[in-house]
């Protein structure tokens, strides 16, 4: 019986650290209350003032027996201290107030790229970036690789992470499941395909297509295109158009199958060229 209940013991605590984890508010302290956000108000001493107010244009909240407080502008923390002030000032004479934003609709989360649903998330408590894909629809076929969320601070600097989609979406990765926040911007870019030509002694010349969330190099390519033949020389020329005209690129394919050379980058439009061997 030991044998079995231990480890069914193990995994009950496993789930329960789990849900807890998920459970767990992602907290922004610096976050200051604006316009049309939804406000809850607790006061200990004093229950049938716990309410939730809606935050009016002009920035204020009418609390019972108090009437219109501004709190526009402050965070949690700075409207629970002037709403305490102002209760003791004028009910109680002592009042432990806590102020929690529900709904942000001040500053919501934007949402573009290759989703269902792209736009303005107005979300209520805290949201992963999970949580904010699957509020927007999940992902569309054509979504690229990574996932960028822009993070904006009230200084005016500005902060971009890079999340991978597999990671995400396919690893169920914890750690990549980073928290979103009010204002923050998220972009999943579309995936396109990008062509690039093969001339001479290749097994299958012609047009080889790729999704821009692939590898884009010049052994790809040629692997997409069956290899190069028998007759095939080892340096290879890359054609590439470009604003100022059109430049010619060399490589060496064995140097790079050697790992001697880097492998070349392609872009869309790259003709590759491989000539014949004489020798």
């Amino acid at each position: 019986m030991k044998s079995v209940a231990i480890p069914v013991l193990v995994l009950l605590l496993a789930c329960a650290a789990s849900v807890a984890l998920a459970q767990a508010p992602a907290k922004d302290p610096g976050y200051r209350i604006g316009p049309r956000d939804l406000v809850e108000i607790r006061v200990f001493e004093t229950p049938e003032l716990n309410v939730s107010r809606r935050v009016t244009e002009d920035g204020d909240i009418n609390l019972p027996l108090v009437g219109p407080v501004k709190v526009a502008g402050l965070t949690e923390t700075e409207a629970a201290r002037k709403i305490k002030e102002l209760l003791e000032v004028k009910l109680l004479q002592r009042a432990s107030v806590a102020v929690q934003v529900q709904e942000f609709r001040a500053r919501p989360i934007a949402i573009i790229g290759a989703v269902r649903l792209p736009g303005n998330l107005s979300f209520s408590g805290r949201w992963t970036l999970l949580e904010a894909l699957t509020a927007a629809g999940g992902l569309t076929d054509n979504h690229g690789s990574l996932i960028y969320v822009l993070r904006r601070a009230d200084n005016g600097l500005s902060d971009q992470v890079a999340v991978p989609a597999d990671d995400l979406l396919v690893r169920a990765d914890p750690k990549v499941n980073i928290p979103v926040f009010a204002g923050d911007l998220i972009n999943v870019p579309g995936a396109i395909d990008v062509t690039v030509y093969c001339l001479g002694e290749i097994k299958a010349p012609g047009a080889v297509t790729l999704r821009s969330s692939e590898r884009i190099s010049l052994l790809a390519v040629i692997a997409r295109a069956g290899g190069l033949t028998d007759r095939a020389a080892s340096k290879i020329l890359i054609k590439r158009s470009g604003p100022g005209g059109q430049t010619e690129l060399t490589a060496d394919y064995k140097r790079i199958l050697a790992g001697k050379d880097p492998d070349v980058e392609l872009k869309a439009g790259d003709v590759i060229v491989v000539k014949e061997s004489f020798f």
